[in-house]
């Protein structure tokens, strides 16, 4: 390991935003919570970002934190939580996306019935992505200005990777939208006799100027998405064979929009010294033995960027007392065994 998560986080001090992400059922949640309470206990004002469908934020600090509403996690001072909405979020993001088509038709002045125009642009596979993509950028462009930190708790892979891949579709779609609305705007006033009226309608085309705002917004986030001194991504996974072959598709994946790799956390590490005080107790042995090979495999595959690690606890990591536990785990602990695979 050549960096802890402590000194991978000390040495960028402008760190903004944060994403973990992994196969469903790795600890992605849990290890988001504990680095938002690492920020939050440096006395940095924090905001821990729920975009899973599936949210967790709640169990885990076992207090209420649902409703789409950013609130003070209970306890912590300077950490705040939000569980993002999934259903609220896709229903304002469909009312926008009718608006537009509307306007469209309506300015391309086709008279037909735009419905099922709307319901083809709001059935397309990636939509909700696409949606959660349009609320990430909210919080990103909006709460910076509040918090120090921001950390996104992701969903699992398959999701997350097309929500992080809408960042180089979503451009591109739009940089196409523009292109066509100017070349439909250009038209219409080459074929007006009203030149002059046509030209002063031109300019406060209101479907323009909302793609315009859209394209500047995302091109802000952009920039913030790919910067390593302000973005990082980590990983999370178990010393298990699916998770590590996700993890490592899923590295590659992230890459190629140039999204910055922060590193890889390894949950549920059998604790050595517990191991060593049950000799006796065969099934332990062996699943110790078998996660030894395991992880082997992290370190030969991730190695460099392998940068914390998460005891196995007795118990389910749920309350504020064992996600503390965790962070200061997460921070500082190492497999003694580590360094000699």
């Amino acid at each position: 390991m050549q960096h802890t998560l402590t000194q991978l986080l000390d040495e960028k001090p402008g760190l903004r935003f944060i994403f973990t992400g992994g196969k469903g059922g790795v600890g992605k949640t849990v290890s988001a919570a504990a680095i938002a309470i690492r920020f939050a206990e440096q006395g940095k004002r924090a905001l821990l970002a729920s975009l899973n469908p599936v949210h967790s934020l709640s169990s885990v600090f076992g207090q209420p934190l649902s409703g789409g509403s950013v609130a003070p996690v209970k306890g912590v001072s300077g950490l705040f939580a939000v569980e993002v909405e999934t259903h609220e979020v896709v229903g304002r993001y469909r009312e926008n996306i009718g608006r537009r088509v509307r306007e469209f038709l309506k300015w391309a002045d086709i008279p037909i019935d735009a419905k099922p125009f709307v319901d083809i642009a709001v059935t397309n596979p990636a939509f909700e992505e696409s949606a959660m993509f349009d609320k990430m950028m909210d919080i990103m462009l909006g709460e910076r200005g509040n918090y120090d930190v921001i950390v996104f708790d992701t969903a699992a892979v398959a999701n997350a990777v097309r929500l992080i891949g809408l960042s180089k579709i979503y451009g591109l779609w739009l940089g196409r939208m523009i292109e066509s609305r100017k070349q439909a705007l250009s038209l219409r006033v080459q074929l007006s006799f009203r030149k002059e009226r046509v030209m002063d309608e031109v300019k406060k085309d209101p479907l323009m100027a909302d793609l315009i705002n859209m394209n500047e917004r995302f091109l802000q986030v952009k920039d913030l998405l790919i910067d390593p001194e302000q973005t990082a991504f980590f990983f999370v996974t178990l010393p298990l064979a699916l998770p590590i072959a996700v993890v490592k598709r899923f590295i590659g994946m992230v890459r190629e929009y140039n999204i910055p790799v922060g590193g890889v956390l390894v949950n549920e590490v059998l604790p050595t010294d517990v191991v060593s005080r049950h000799p006796d107790e065969t099934y332990l042995q062996n699943k110790y033995q078998e996660q030894l090979g395991y992880m082997r495999a992290i370190k030969n595959d991730l190695g460099e960027l392998v940068c914390g690690f998460i005891p196995l606890y007795d118990g389910e990591v749920v309350g504020l007392e064992i996600v503390r536990v965790v962070a200061g785990d997460l921070l500082k602990s190492e497999p003694t065994y580590w360094s000699s695979l």
